[in-house]
């Protein structure tokens, strides 16, 4: 992936990319010149309704069930003010430091539309604080999905206005006004729906889900190079991939990893013909690009929806384009970014059930095409890769209970006025787990499917397992041998047993690094 120094917010779509770049690589935020335009013309709207007298909700009135309270304009900073206070009410251990930057990011490209009626200095103190590294503490936990993330919004606005904590570079706390005086950046004096316009949106389920949607797609690839890996050292039958049993199913997803398990191994010594060894493989071999496949078609609309919301304003009420009117909506209800995130959440769940069942295979002596029991010559003295099942078992297992959906779940708040809620945060966290339980579900999977191509290799009269890698891997796939030199240049073959926790958590992080790429 080429590098993204720069991302510009307000002449263009958004996609993942830009996110993780800002969110995670540090890339500069810009706005774009017409957005500024864009913000002076729906601000204009706003100071002109005040000045006619309109009664505009969370302008000249309260909010929530509060909103028939009408508000003299003279308290329209103190409205404001008291509303970023009174709504950082989140709770629990805050979200990291790419999450955080990614709903900055997403918060002031929503506002760069100019249909918010804030004045163009809020998106200004938003980019400056990504670009000078100013990070606010954002509680987890609090967020209803609907009106949008405020809890988790208003902790972020709190720093932009001098209050609340921030993160220091070395992973300390610090009030935010002490934050913003070292980069040097001025808190806002929020004038009237200014405050609202920062909190009401859906920028922490969307750079949540995000993020965690980033890392599932390298999921899909590494967990589809370890079933490759996994069908060679099984001495898998090829039939199952063959391009015209996709044509007469044509998803998309099935055909292409069915197309990229062809790629990864073309070439192999390994790899049988239907009837050669046996007739057809167990469904977590044979049918890899059906399973994967349908995770692809399900990750692909959830992108599609993540994207779709990157660029979208989710706040209330709102500037028309073309400047005629305020209305009140429902842009913030968090419901679409909801169902990407339970699909989502089942889609990887998929991935990590199909892998732990073909790690089972391995360490079935029964079902492992002639290698050893738990993969190790030495069974009984060694226990070798047996509890490595284990825990991949046990990381599916809390998966399944993560997947349950919480879009189904909504309670009532703001005394019945706001009486059906989405849970987008709970969805969009809950996948996030999920990506990190996967992740190092598939390293098992990669780990095992490596010392089985060892075992593989030496019964086969290619080298000593545990020996020179390079001879090992030559009877792999074009891919495959890429992928198992990958494993071997971090973890050698465990001869005899050893403490394998490590070795799980760093194949893990070269999962989600992108490192087995198909």
């Amino acid at each position: 992936m080429a590098l993204v120094n720069q991302v510009t917010i307000g002449d263009r779509a958004l996609g993942l990319s830009d996110l993780e770049a800002v969110a995670r690589r540090r890339a500069r935020v810009v706005l774009a010149a017409e957005a500024r335009g864009r913000m002076e013309a729906g601000r204009s709207v706003i100071d002109r309704a005040l000045a006619d007298g309109r009664v505009i909700y969370g302008v000249t009135t309260g909010f929530g069930r509060l909103c028939d309270v009408s508000l003299p304009p003279g308290d329209a900073r103190t409205l404001q003010r008291n509303l970023i206070l009174s709504h950082a009410a989140g709770v629990g251990p805050p979200f990291d430091v790419d999450v955080v930057r990614g709903m900055l990011f997403l918060r002031a490209a929503a506002l760069a539309h100019g249909c918010s009626g804030v004045r163009p200095v809020v998106v200004d103190t938003l980019i400056e604080m990504l670009n000078r590294g100013v990070h606010p503490v954002v509680p987890q936990q609090g967020s209803l999905g609907a009106s949008g993330d405020l809890a988790p919004l208003a902790h972020l606005a709190l720093v932009a206005i001098g209050e609340g904590e921030a993160l220091t570079p070395g992973g300390g706390v610090v009030p935010g006004r002490e934050a913003m005086a070292a980069a040097r950046i001025r808190p806002l004096v929020l004038e009237a729906k200014e405050g609202l316009a920062l909190i009401n949106g859906t920028q922490a389920m969307t750079a949540v889900l995000g993020l965690a949607l980033v890392d599932a797609w390298r999921l899909l690839e590494a967990a589809t190079v370890s079933a490759s890996l996994t069908l060679e050292a099984l001495r898998g039958v090829r039939d199952a991939f063959d391009e015209r049993l996709a044509e007469v199913r044509p998803h998309p997803g099935q055909r292409l990893v069915a197309r990229k398990v062809r790629e990864l191994t073309r070439g192999s010594h390994y790899m049988t013909r239907a009837g050669e060894l046996r007739v057809q493989d167990a469904y977590s071999l044979r049918c890899v690009p059906q399973v994967h496949g349908a995770a692809a078609d399900a990750l692909e609309w959830a992108t599609r929806v993540v994207e779709t919301e990157m660029g979208s304003v989710t706040d209330n009420p709102l500037v028309l384009p073309d400047g005629a009117d305020v209305l009140s909506g429902g842009n913030f209800h968090g419901e679409p970014v909801a169902f990407a995130a339970d699909l989502a959440s089942v889609a990887v769940s998929e991935l990590a059930s199909i892998s732990e069942r073909r790690l089972a295979r391995l360490v079935d002596p029964t079902l492992s095409e002639g290698l050893p029991a738990f993969l190790t010559p030495g069974g009984g003295l060694n226990s070798g890769f047996m509890l490595v099942q284990y825990t991949a078992a046990s990381l599916v297992s809390e998966n399944k209970v993560l997947a349950h959906p919480a879009s189904v779940d909504s309670i009532p708040s703001s005394a019945g006025q706001e009486d059906h809620v989405s849970m987008g945060t709970v969805a969009a966290r809950k996948t996030r787990d999920i990506v990190a339980n996967t992740a190092r579900v598939i390293a098992c999977e990669l780990l095992a499917a490596a010392q089985a191509v060892d075992l593989r290799a030496g019964a086969a009269g290619f080298g000593e397992p545990g020996g020179d890698p390079e001879a090992l891997a030559a009877p792999l796939g074009e891919g495959t041998r890429r992928s198992y030199l990958e494993v071997r240049r971090h973890v050698p073959y465990a001869a005899d047993d050893r403490v394998l926790s490590g070795a799980i958590e760093a194949v893990a992080r070269l999962v989600l690094e992108g490192r087995f790429g198909w």
